[in-house]
């Protein structure tokens, strides 16, 4: 087995009184799209934000590449390779894609003693970025709040890929989207895996993650379930892990067996 882009061993996370994480452990190889599931509440906010340097763990220890790393911002983590795609993108939809594409790494050319922003490559460097995850913009100065759910996803993992990211960490990219644009976004995930970057991909739907998955880790109130690699568990046994069994038969039950 080929050694892990990020390994987190037994990490916890306490807010004060309160326990986010009680020992929980993941790791990610390279060309791995790892599926972190658990339902609302189950700390897996909590862990990637870990993981993206934005909380500092209790105890526990992060590894990149073998090698014992602590990140002090989410500066620290990029640095590292490990990049995030949060749920709300981080984009200004009035702005074009390529401004949103570069927003603050800009590529400069110099006219005298003034510096500008390359316009050229950077739109260059943006239709060929997004063709090659297979999104076809009319043009570059298209507005990002033109585009579908999935395209902007597709236009946030480009970005992310494009400045180096080992390991990509996505936040429910599929929760508010619709099949078609699921489909394109779970495409798009295929594309990077294959370029042999790590995947974290952070959901609640089992069949999004069985689509993709090539292992799977459920976290239940902050702690680790286990973990399976794919075709270890059906789609109904993770379900039961993510929601509790008892409680889901009993629901079931009661609704006449259509859960």
């Amino acid at each position: 087995m080929a050694e892990p882009l990020i390994e987190l061993v037994d990490i916890t996370k306490s807010f004060g009184p309160v326990i986010a994480l009680n020992g929980v452990s993941v790791s990610v190889l390279p060309g791995e799209c790892h599926c972190l599931l658990g339902d609302n509440g189950a700390g897996k906010s909590t862990f990637i934000k870990t993981m993206a340097g934005v909380h500092k763990p209790s105890s526990g220890e992060i590894r990149v590449n073998g090698k014992p790393v602590s990140f002090d911002n989410p500066r620290d983590a990029m640095t590292a390779g490990i990049a995030t795609v949060y749920q709300d993108l981080a984009m200004i939809p009035l702005m074009s894609v390529a401004r949103n594409f570069w927003m603050g790494r800009e590529p400069r050319k110099a006219f005298g003693p003034f510096k500008l922003m390359d316009i050229d490559l950077a739109n260059e460097v943006t239709m060929t970025e997004m063709r090659r995850m297979g999104i076809n913009l009319r043009e570059p100065d298209q507005a990002v709040g033109t585009l579908s759910g999935g395209e902007r996803q597709t236009v946030a993992i480009a970005r992310a890929v494009y400045f180096g990211a080992k390991v990509l960490i996505l936040d429910e990219p599929t929760s508010a989207l619709g099949v078609r644009q699921t489909a394109n976004v779970l495409a798009t995930i295929d594309r990077v895996r294959k370029a042999g970057i790590g995947i974290v991909f952070i959901t609640h739907n089992v069949r999004h993650a069985m689509a993709v998955g090539d292992r799977f880790t459920v976290l239940n109130r902050g702690k680790t379930l286990g973990t399976a690699g794919r075709g270890e568990l059906t789609p109904e046994a993770l379900q039961d892990m993510m929601a509790g069994g008892a409680e889901m038969a009993e629901l079931s039950a009661s609704l006449g067996g259509t859960v």
